[in-house]
């Protein structure tokens, strides 16, 4: 009768090696790209008029939508749709390329939030020849407003709070100065662009200071080891995920929704933020 094989330290190290490989693989490509984690913010703006306290805000990035609605694109429409947050910003790359119009729109539509819904363009946007009049057709029929240099008001109980929307860094065409204009310090105003690695080259005394800055784009690495982002594309800057409050405004960085070049994450499961407005006297979530 065969005796059974020694089970050595080297073949017990490598039988787990293979194990824990094939998880992570199983989890990477299949079950945690699809998995959106809900992550709830209080924000704290001062000046807030207090109609506007509890005014519930989500950002929703980097959905790259292609050709149809992903796993993680249909869990993100049945997120918002249990949240209905009152303000729903899409901030770049929700689709890929021109000929993804269609499918944004679609998906647009049915992401809107219940008072209005914002949007900003990304690099894959516009890499993918998508620009501000395209843009603004499709989301325009959609039922969503492209801020594109520009800035919007929304009036809730007779209370205004303003949403400025900048251009892609990377890509596109970012203009301060227009996205601000007419802003008078006082405003309490929300930036949303969708590269936050130019933030820091913004002077702190040249514009109204915004209260918060939402952004996306770097997908929090995506592919993660435990602790640490390998890798950030271009336009992240220092910027990985989650509250910066070194910056010229307390600085959100979404994971965002989808994936690009691998169609995996791995420790690093997409989001969709949300986020409570209150008044200066509230205390924010610590980064």
């Amino acid at each position: 009768m065969a005796l059974p094989p020694v089970l050595t330290r080297r073949r017990f190290l490598r039988a787990t090696g293979g194990a824990l490989a094939a998880a992570a693989l199983g989890d990477g490509f299949v079950r945690e790209p699809a998995a959106v984690q809900l992550t709830r913010h209080d924000l704290a703006i001062p000046g807030l008029d207090p109609r506007l306290a509890g005014l519930r805000l989500a950002c929703v990035t980097d959905v790259h939508l292609h050709r149809a609605f992903s796993r993680a694109a249909r869990a993100t429409l049945a997120l918002l749709e249990r949240e209905r947050p009152d303000v729903v910003l899409l901030i770049g790359d929700i689709c890929n390329c021109r000929q993804d119009l269609p499918v944004l729109g679609d998906w647009a539509r049915a992401a809107r939030g219940t008072q209005a819904t914002f949007a900003t363009l990304g690099n894959w946007e516009h890499d993918g020849g998508i620009d501000r009049g395209r843009g603004e057709r499709t989301y325009g029929q959609a039922g969503v407003e492209l801020l594109y240099n520009s800035s919007a008001r929304v009036s809730i109980r007779g209370a205004e709070l303003t949403l400025v929307g900048i251009d892609d860094p990377v890509a596109g065409e970012p203009d301060l100065a227009a996205a601000v204009r007419g802003l008078a310090a006082a405003d309490p105003a929300i930036w949303i662009v969708h590269a936050p690695g130019f933030l820091d080259g913004v002077p702190r005394d040249r514009f109204p200071q915004p209260a918060a800055i939402l952004t996306g784009h770097t997908h929090g690495g995506q592919i993660r080891l435990p602790f640490y982002a390998p890798y950030t594309p271009y336009g992240s800057g220092r910027f990985v995920a989650g509250w910066y409050r070194d910056t010229l405004a307390p600085l959100y960085v979404s994971r965002g929704v989808g994936t690009v070049l691998i169609p995996a994450r791995l420790f690093c499961p997409p989001e969709v933020a949300v986020f409570t407005v209150r008044d200066s006297s509230s205390r924010g979530e610590a980064p």
